[in-house]
């Protein structure tokens, strides 16, 4: 079993979906099920097998859920130091032919949004990342194509 690095942060949200899934989520599809069982013949009863999709859906993400939180590994940021980039560094790079700055922080897989400036650390701009030090150069293939970028700062806040 691998371990799943993750900050504090992910971990809470992975460990708030769960809760959410197992004491809201899932009486209201039991009640759903119980409700649409009077209504007659469950062979026909649309109401009853959307209600059974619901009730399997969710509890695959609870099996989910309960995996990855027993193979989290939460690493504390706050006690991370150094100048080159490594998991939970906040790392600000400038695309070379564009001038323009974006400010990553590096973190696990289930926490990635790139929309709020989080990547995985599984991909192609975080490999590319990590080990290097601000001053360096670094080439990433993005589905896009092939970007340039120089590191300017690397931070663990």
């Amino acid at each position: 079993m691998d371990k799943i690095p993750m900050t504090a942060a992910g971990y809470a949200a992975l460990e708030a979906e769960l809760k959410f899934r197992q004491q809201e989520e899932r009486p209201r599809i039991i009640q759903a099920i119980a409700e649409a069982r009077t209504h007659g013949d469950l062979s026909e009863n649309a109401e009853y097998h959307a209600a059974k999709e619901a009730q399997s859906i969710n509890e695959s993400r609870v099996a989910e859920l309960e995996d990855k939180l027993s193979r989290a590994e939460v690493i504390d940021i706050s006690k991370l130091s150094g100048n080159s980039v490594k998991f939970g560094a906040t790392v600000t790079i400038v695309d070379e032919d564009t001038d323009e700055k974006k400010v990553y922080q590096i973190v696990g897989e289930n926490e990635a949004n790139v929309k709020q400036g989080k990547v995985s650390i599984t991909s192609p701009t975080a490999r590319a990342l990590i080990g290097k030090k601000a001053g360096d150069t670094v080439e990433v293939n993005t589905p896009g194509g092939g970007k340039s970028y120089e590191i300017l700062k690397v931070a663990y806040i």
